[in-house]
């Protein structure tokens, strides 16, 4: 299974912040949509970065209050990691395992078309694994 089958379910609506957008105002993206991290994007829709709770609560631990004024571009990540619609459930797992973090954006021809979160990805995974077992269960009840 592919991050694109995970798209295909989840969709491809897409919470993004810009680079100039306050950390409260990412705060009230995040709440609204209920989500834990935000791709920061500039005009032209590139990402530049990523935004998430644990960022912003590392922010407020270092700067109080004043965290929520500065910049999302000020406290994203920049250095992030990416998918492909065609890479695997296991490939995006070992990606986020590696960086140790929970949201993967996905690009398409440079474009950002979606983003999974680890939750998104154990989920097709143990969706996938219990398609297998249904698999073997008919198979073994046929053969008898």
């Amino acid at each position: 299974m592919t991050i694109a089958a995970i798209l295909r379910h989840k969709g491809h609506t897409i919470a993004t912040a810009t680079p100039g957008a306050t950390v409260g105002d990412v705060c009230h993206i995040l709440a609204e949509h209920r989500i834990g991290a935000l791709p920061v994007v500039d005009e032209q829709g590139h990402i530049v970065g990523m935004l998430s709770e644990r960022d912003v609560v590392r922010a407020l631990a270092a700067h109080g209050p004043l965290a929520l004024e500065m910049s999302a571009a000020r406290l994203m990540t920049r250095a992030i990691r990416t998918a492909v619609p065609s890479t695997t459930i296991g490939e995006a797992m070992a990606i986020m395992t590696e960086g140790r973090f929970r949201h993967l954006p996905v690009l398409e021809a440079g474009r950002l078309v979606g983003i999974v979160s680890i939750g998104d990805v154990v989920k097709a995974r143990i969706d996938e694994a219990d398609q297998v077992v249904d698999s073997l269960r008919a198979y073994v009840a046929g053969a008898a």
